[in-house]
């Protein structure tokens, strides 16, 4: 009986993968040709980053594929054009960070806007740090906007361009791991850190 039940569990395993689209199944890819639900929520997250201008179709064809190829180039991926487990986790980090940009600082300029991004990834390389972008942007009382609620509101395109422009390497901060409002700040500790320097209403420190 229990032969059977494995033989029974194992059968309809493989008869759902018959309905797996064949490239997702073998690949665990999205390449060009493919289709479905999936490649509109990726042409969806390309729209809102700039980088997809054709209308959203559900079909991976030569625009998408250039779109992901760009997206891959800008955030220092192997630009294959090719949507994988890597190119995915990457949007949901850009996805996170742009929620932070722009709940911690969408009243300061756009170099401001950069600067926030480049401190979440100056912490990355910092081993006092987590290692990944959620851990690091949820770590206890580490920013602001993820405390009071900020952090769900809908990112302007500015914090966007702001994170792809930090990914690049732009770091007005000068390799600083943290930032705060000296007139609003209440935890003395930071005003213990080394400032490196001061963009808009943001002390940057070490």
């Amino acid at each position: 009986m229990r032969n059977l039940l494995s033989k029974l569990v194992l059968f309809f395993v493989a008869l759902a993968f018959l309905f797996v689209p064949t490239k997702v199944q073998a690949h665990g890819l999205l390449t060009e040709g493919s289709q479905g639900y999936e490649v509109s929520i990726l042409q969806e997250k390309l729209k809102v980053l700039g980088l997809f201008y054709g209308p959203v179709t559900g079909y991976y064809g030569p625009i998408t594929k250039r779109a992901v190829a760009n997206f891959q180039y800008e955030t220092n991926l192997s630009s294959d054009g090719i949507a994988g487990p890597a190119t995915f986790l990457m949007l949901q980090d850009v996805e996170q960070m742009a929620r932070v940009v722009h709940g911690e600082a969408r009243g300061e300029s756009y170099i401001g806007k950069v600067s926030v991004a480049a401190v979440i990834l100056n912490r990355l390389e910092d081993p006092a740090f987590p290692s990944h972008v959620s851990d690091v942007i949820h770590q206890t009382n580490a920013f602001t906007a993820v405390h009071d609620g900020q952090y769900h509101l809908k990112p302007s395109s500015y914090a966007y361009r702001a994170v792809l422009d930090a990914m690049k390497g732009w770091d007005p901060t000068y390799g600083s791991v943290y930032y705060y409002n000296p007139e609003l700040a209440t935890d003395t500790w930071i005003f213990s850190r080394a400032s490196v320097t001061k963009i808009g209403n943001h002390l940057f420190a070490k």
